[in-house]
């Protein structure tokens, strides 16, 4: 697959009894992608992934799959306490039509290399599906160093991606000059998308892009294209919104970002609460400067109200 483009890391949505909302997330996944996206990242850390029973892993893919499989690549976030969960994931997710996988270290461990090295062997091991390394040391404790990569990259021809979410862009280029173009290099941080694409990458993992597609698209655009001033001019604008990305509360803040514009809801799994008190008054403020200043983007497609 084509390693490429705006990928959103798609929420997973809830009704009111917290239940997987899969007729939503359809409907949020198939809006993505006609807003520009080029695939769909299903089941990670935004989509809650630690909250979801294997049954509901299977069947989120399940319904990405049949809602925009077709038209882009669905990638499954490989994530769990034991290799053995994950490596099962991995089949299921081929299995179900995923052309790819974005695979992460165990959480809650924090292995040394050696055994990081094992664990993420194993996934890529389990299919032919084509993978990306998903680096994150700031959530996950694991750091992949970029001479690391080089050896996984030499050693799995189906690795053709990593993520790379060290919050430091000279990863990016510290992984080119060793590897040249033999990994696409995404970055996952919102907040550093265009100095990123700056350094070399070529795609990237987005949170925001929930609510905001075509604005998340256009600067992609922009930045990869080199039309500097109406990147910033853009960026600017996005940046108090893409910092939310950037937080312990993550999750909740792009759910609520999605609801207050009219595509989706705030509802989040527990231990996770929804942000209350003055912590919500500041992001609605956040939310509503944005929406009162935002800029004009090419047409964007209608959102449906859901709440």
């Amino acid at each position: 697959m084509n390693w490429y483009g705006v990928l959103p890391a798609i929420t997973t949505a809830f009704d009111a009894q917290l239940r997987v909302d899969h007729e939503f997330i359809a409907e949020h996944a198939r809006w993505l992608v006609d807003n520009g996206c080029t695939g769909i990242v299903a089941l990670g850390s935004l989509g809650e992934g630690a909250t979801l029973e294997f049954a509901e892993k299977k069947a989120i893919l399940e319904t990405c799959v049949k809602a925009a499989g077709a038209r882009v690549p669905i990638i499954a976030a490989i994530s769990s306490l034991r290799t053995s969960d994950s490596v099962e994931l991995a089949k299921e997710a081929a299995a179900r039509g995923c052309q790819g996988l974005m695979v992460l270290p165990p959480y809650v461990y924090r292995g040394d290399w050696l055994e990081m090295k094992a664990h993420v062997t194993a996934v890529f091991r389990a299919t032919k599906l084509s993978c990306m390394l998903y680096n994150n040391p700031v959530s996950y404790g694991t750091d992949f160093l970029p001479e690391q990569i080089r050896e996984l990259a030499s050693e799995h021809e189906n690795l053709h991606a990593v993520k790379e979410s060290s919050t430091d862009v000279r990863r990016v280029t510290a992984i080119r000059a060793l590897i040249g173009e033999r990994l696409a290099i995404l970055v996952g941080v919102d907040d550093a998308i265009v100095e990123g694409i700056g350094a070399g990458a070529v795609g990237w993992i987005a949170g925001l892009v929930n609510a905001f597609p075509r604005e998340s698209v256009d600067l992609f655009e922009y930045a990869i294209r080199g039309e500097k001033e109406k990147a910033f001019e853009l960026y600017r604008w996005f940046l108090p919104l893409l910092r939310m990305d950037t937080v312990p509360k993550f999750v909740q803040l792009i759910k609520l970002v999605q609801q207050e514009t009219g595509m989706g809801s705030a509802r989040v799994r527990p231990p996770r609460l929804e942000v209350t008190g003055e912590e919500l008054a500041q992001a609605r403020a956040v939310i509503r400067q944005a929406l009162e200043s935002r800029p004009k983007s090419r047409s964007t497609t209608s959102q449906a109200q859901r709440a």
